[in-house]
């Protein structure tokens, strides 16, 4: 994708850190900005920031480990601005503890946003893309732990 300029994009996890920047940079590219996140405050902050740039943008309160929300964030952006041209699934949390320190709602926790929140993004947003027919791409982001594994 070259032109960015009105194209729409959602990415999740967007109301703190590199989810916010990239939802800074598409904005600042042209693009209307979907910004997903489960931190109402964190949404509250980011659509401060969006609102200082100018962007067109929608916030969407989401939890990305439940495939109801990606459909319900999926239903509220074509509600909103028809198409999706870019998915970013950037949502991700981690423990600071050692892995056989994870109690089962760890990992529960850990894997319903960093594995299944992707493949509900996946899943959910592909065939709304390819039913578009035009240019679109999704794009997953994970840690450095996905290559290199922490302690434990």
């Amino acid at each position: 994708m070259k032109d960015f300029k009105d194209k729409v994009a959602v990415i999740t996890g967007a109301g703190s850190g590199i989810g916010l920047a990239l939802a800074v940079q598409c904005a600042q590219e042209g693009m209307k900005v979907v910004l997903a996140d489960i931190d109402r405050k964190f949404l509250r902050r980011a659509k401060k920031k969006m609102e200082r740039i100018g962007a067109l943008y929608l916030t969407v309160l989401t939890d990305v480990s439940k495939s109801a929300d990606i459909k319900a964030l999926a239903k509220e952006t074509i509600d909103n601005f028809g198409e999706i041209h870019l998915l970013i699934n950037n949502a991700g949390v981690g423990h600071s503890k050692y892995t056989w320190n994870y109690t089962l709602k760890d990992w529960e926790w850990q894997l319903g946003v960093c594995l299944f929140g992707v493949a509900h993004g996946v899943r959910i947003f592909t065939p709304i893309m390819l039913k578009q027919d035009n240019e679109c791409h999704i794009v997953n982001i994970s840690s450095i732990e996905g290559l290199l594994p922490g302690s434990g």
